[in-house]
């Protein structure tokens, strides 16, 4: 109730296609971009750039896996022994991971390199790779880009925009289109503006993923609110999407504020939760642009468990269905098979009353409580036909819901992963 939106420009990216630089986003005062080739992949853009004209505050939000990559090592670092930062460096085709003391030499002379081409200091930036896990960085030719990338971050030849879609597109593996959104708010009658990139398509699941998120916005805040407000919105999206349920070794999220728009966001004020809800919405969008493009997916589907004891059960329930390859590939094949998905939410490890349970696809109800079927099986296939599906599971009477998203199992999947090095 406490909006007062002038321009909302978050942009659905309904068609799988790289033809995003039409897309009216607008970044935020003090922000430019720029992505470029520079040889780790064979023809695509693979490194990106971006930088703050002044000091913004950083946060993070990183994978959970014991194995974690040189980037987020350094990453969690410099987040810790500064408060300060004005640049992040990318690259895609090689995720640094498994690489040893080489790798963490690397990363960090990543940072060395662009605080040197720059003229900032290495604290002031923060690294992320992507892409093949365990083959040690090509710092040659990382280093010749780094310094291309440097020049042509400041370049007049491209609008601002179209710079800041070429690092969208940059920090992108399997992907096949960028995922870009951005929010523009009034806040005490000044514009603010949150501008959001990522990628992921394949590896992932919640607590992070194979993705990549960098959240950039113009208001002033301080880091630990930011990193507050960061962790509570990617826990309710990026933390609840899955592909295929492999958590990454490289997956982080960061924000940076940079307080260019002149306003200043204090906690537990009316505009602290005015711009709580604005990046909630950015990064739901940009979370369900990942499922949508999960990697052979044909079908969105959205997951909502009513009727639960707790949020933590009604999240168990749905990331267990919406991790069942036998329902991923059921609802594919546009098989209504309602015995598949209750079996999920069985051995999901929460306790209720199967008789309870009830099942609604697009609204329509075809399992009611006592497995009282609805409809027929020709009628029931028929609501999977839709692209986006809506599948609510009701467990109990309990008051909390938890809603998570997810994609289909095709045989495009298998092939994607069975050749993904090559």
């Amino acid at each position: 109730m406490f909006k007062e939106i002038i321009s909302t420009q978050i942009i659905e990216a309904n068609a799988k296609t790289l033809e995003t630089k039409t897309q009216a986003v607008k970044i935020p005062l003090g922000f430019k971009g720029a992505g470029v080739f520079c040889g780790i992949k064979k023809r695509k853009k693979d490194l990106a750039l971006i930088l703050s004209d002044r000091p913004a505050s950083a946060a993070g939000v990183f994978t959970t896996n014991v194995v974690q990559a040189a980037p987020v090592l350094i990453c969690k670092e410099h987040l810790i022994e500064q408060d300060n930062f004005r640049a992040l460096i990318v690259n895609s085709g090689n995720a640094n991971a498994c690489t040893g003391q080489q790798g963490y030499i690397d990363a960090s002379e990543m940072a060395s390199l662009t605080a040197l081409e720059l003229g900032i200091e290495k604290n002031e930036v923060l690294v992320s790779s992507t892409g093949v896990i365990g083959e040690i960085l090509p710092m040659t030719v990382i280093s010749q880009g780094i310094k291309i990338i440097s020049d042509e971050i400041f370049s007049t030849d491209q609008e601002e925009e179209t710079k800041m879609q070429n690092a969208a597109e940059a920090i992108m593996t399997t992907d096949t289109f960028s995922k870009t959104a951005s929010s523009t708010f009034l806040i005490n009658g000044k514009e603010v503006t949150i501008y959001g990139m990522a990628k992921g398509s394949g590896m992932i699941h919640p607590n992070m993923a194979t993705m990549l998120g960098f959240i950039l916005t113009d208001a002033a805040i301080e880091k630990n609110l930011l990193h507050s407000m960061l962790k509570k919105t990617a826990d309710k999206t990026f933390n609840r999407i899955i592909v295929d349920g492999d958590t990454s070794t490289n997956d982080m999220v960061l924000a940076f504020a940079n307080g260019a728009s002149g306003e200043e966001i204090i906690s537990e004020s009316r505009e602290h939760y005015i711009f709580e809800d604005e990046l909630f919405a950015l990064l739901k969008k940009l979370s369900l642009d990942i499922v949508r493009d999960g990697e052979g997916a044909t079908k969105l589907i959205e997951i909502t468990v009513d009727g639960a004891n707790s949020i933590e059960d009604a999240e168990n329930v749905g990331r267990t269905i919406a991790l069942s390859p036998l329902v991923k590939t059921a609802i594919h094949g546009e098989d209504a098979n309602w015995g598949r998905i209750i079996a999920a939410a069985g051995y999901s490890g929460i306790i209720f009353d199967p008789a309870q349970f009830e099942i609604f696809v697009n609204s329509t109800k075809i399992l009611g409580a006592n497995y009282s079927v609805q409809l027929s099986i020709e009628e029931a296939n028929k609501t999977l036909e839709p692209d986006y599906i809506y599948l609510t599971i009701k467990i109990g009477n309990g008051k909390y819901s938890a809603t998570c998203w997810t994609c289909d199992f095709s045989e495009e999947y298998v092939k994607i992963n069975g050749s993904y090095r090559s």
